[in-house]
């Protein structure tokens, strides 16, 4: 409900300031009362971002692991001498997510065995997504770079094979042949999330575009069509699109690089951020498998400085599934029961796929099944791991992971929710979501009918193959507060936008709550006039901050980018 006044509740740093004298009992109390009474109140009208509201299993079951400082400190597969972990909890999920995905579960037995590497490691998360976005590509930099695998059998120029582990991170130098032999460039879509331009930019990745316009500027409009070559990999249909990946232009362009001799990186979507837009990685994957074929990228030679050679693939496929990488595999389940649509068939994306294949695939926890905080899960197999740092004797346990010191929280939380529900309850659970997404969009799509029939300008309502992501013209900012609605703007001129919004149909939102929006949505107030529009939105609007650019090229930027 709303304060007596009519207008939202709001918290302001006044609430909480803080004095060396700290506060009274009552006044924390009451603090802390109006910080739940406002988390309460957005919780319960919550719409706009991709994240599980639904959390009451975590505060019924989980309430003593608030007693405690949990920590999985390494590698997940290695006890640390912190005792207070939760490892045996994350070992189950990881085995859970493998079978899902479609890999057999790690066994850490023998470091040799064949079998054993292509068994599935990886670890739970303690940031979201973006934090598997980054430890993702560091994997795929090093492992194209020439760096040492972990634990992997080694030809020693006499024939013979070492198991010794290495403990070096040192560059493999390049064949003479082939000077861009470990020289990656990334290629990731227009709709993929910002996380992973800030990755590639961090770990010294360049794009396609930047390594084209460097070195081969004079070939882009040949195999691009452009006078210059693109930072990303246009999307099908530009910002008026689904938000899939152009396969076309795609295929043009790593068969270009290929061709140069530069290894690749490839980032593909399960769910954009704001169109909930899935590539196609199973149809991808086909059409790039002549190609890697032409240009020898399937397997080629990597010579360590110490003589050891490795064979090795010559890119790396990334799947960023922070959010359907979770839920599909359950849609795919309720299409083969005919429970929903069985068109268009929800795609593949995991490690059944083969010749090309997945080489690590991220999804985000606190999106689907849902956690109170930011958590996930980094999957790859284990021929693809590298070699980390000398065993760090400190904490007893190899430090395989980007963040190290991890919380055991989430493990448990993730842990919880699949301990009480069977696949049979998750299917029954998608197809909730994937039916309420359909409604939602055909009441708004009734809201658009309205507003025309009366002159005025309708929602322009859109809703991607299997996604939960609902789009439509932004409402005034009371509205895109009080359900939390994310925002971006698309360009439909060289100086004018359109605002839109979003919603998501998690698992915690009901038909009550899509009533009340479109309720809210037929009220006199909930579009103003232009104008007044444009400027009372400019602040709501994704990334739209970028200083003397031009709009088109702000308006690209701000597309699908806003939540990891």
């Amino acid at each position: 409900m709303t304060e007596a006044n009519g207008s939202l509740p709001s918290i302001s740093d006044a609430d909480f300031a803080l004095t060396s004298k700290g506060m009274s009992g009552a006044e924390r109390t009451a603090a802390l009362k109006k910080l739940k009474d406002y988390l309460g109140y957005y919780r319960d009208n919550f719409l706009g971002y991709q994240v599980n509201q639904d959390l009451r299993s975590v505060a019924a079951d989980l309430p003593e692991l608030l007693k405690v400082h949990s920590n999985n400190i390494g590698d997940p597969f290695t006890d640390s001498n912190l005792m207070t972990h939760t490892k045996p909890l994350e070992r189950a999920v990881l085995a859970y997510y493998a079978e899902l995905w479609g890999a057999e579960p790690y066994r850490n037995t023998s470091a040799n065995d064949p079998e054993e590497l292509e068994t599935a490691w990886g670890y739970v998360l303690s940031m979201g997504s973006s934090e598997g976005n980054v430890y993702g590509l560091l994997n795929a930099r090093d492992y194209l770079t020439g760096k040492y695998l972990l634990a992997r059998p080694h030809t020693l120029p006499d024939g013979s094979v070492s198991g010794v582990p290495k403990v070096s991170l040192a560059q493999a130098e390049p064949p003479k042949d082939n000077p861009n032999a470990h020289s990656p460039v990334i290629f990731f879509s227009h709709d993929t999330h910002y996380s992973v331009a800030k990755a590639a930019h961090t770990l010294n990745i360049p794009s396609f575009g930047e390594v084209g316009n460097r070195r081969y500027k004079a070939d882009a409009q040949r195999v691009m069509g452009t006078g210059t070559w693109p930072k990303e990999v246009p999307s099908t249909g530009g910002d008026a699109g689904p938000g899939t990946i152009d396969v076309d232009k795609l295929v043009k362009a790593v068969d270009f690089f290929g061709g140069k001799g530069h290894p690749v990186v490839l980032v593909l979507n399960l769910g954009s951020t704001f169109k909930g837009a899935y590539d196609d990685v199973e149809g991808v994957l086909k059409r790039l498998g002549p190609v890697f074929t032409e240009h020898g990228m399937n397997e080629r030679t990597v010579e360590q400085e110490d003589g050891t050679t490795d064979r090795r693939n010559a890119y790396w496929i990334h799947v960023d599934g922070a959010l359907g990488a979770n839920y599909l595999p359950f849609l795919r389940m309720a299409q083969d029961q005919k429970l929903v649509a069985r068109e268009p068939r929800v795609p593949a994306f995991d490690f059944r796929l083969s010749n090309p294949g997945i080489h690590s695939i991220v999804s985000s926890g606190h999106k689907y099944p849902g956690s109170p905080w930011p958590c996930g899960v980094f999957m790859t197999r284990r021929k693809y791991q590298l070699q980390p740092p000398p065993l760090p004797a400190y904490v007893g346990s190899p430090d395989t992971t980007f963040a190290g010191s991890r919380n055991g929280f989430s493990a448990a939380v993730l842990w919880n929710f699949f301990a009480q529900h069977s696949y049979a309850d998750q299917v029954t659970m998608v197809v909730r979501c994937h039916d309420t997404a359909v409604r939602t969009a055909e009441a708004l799509r009734k809201v658009d009918e309205k507003l025309r029939a009366h002159g005025k300008e309708g929602l322009d309502v859109e809703l991607s193959p299997h996604s939960l992501s609902v789009r439509f013209r932004m409402p005034a900012a009371k509205y895109v507060r009080k359900y939390s609605l994310a925002n971006v703007a698309i360009a439909t001129g060289h100086d004018t936008v359109k605002h839109y919004s979003h919603l998501f149909t998690m698992p915690h939102v009901t038909d009550a709550l899509i009533k009340e929006l479109v309720a809210d949505l037929m009220r006199e107030d909930a579009f103003p006039q232009e104008a007044e529009y444009q400027l009372e939105q400019a602040h709501l609007v994704t990334d739209m901050s970028v200083a003397d650019a031009d709009l088109s090229e702000v308006v690209a930027v701000a597309m699908d980018r806003g939540f990891a």
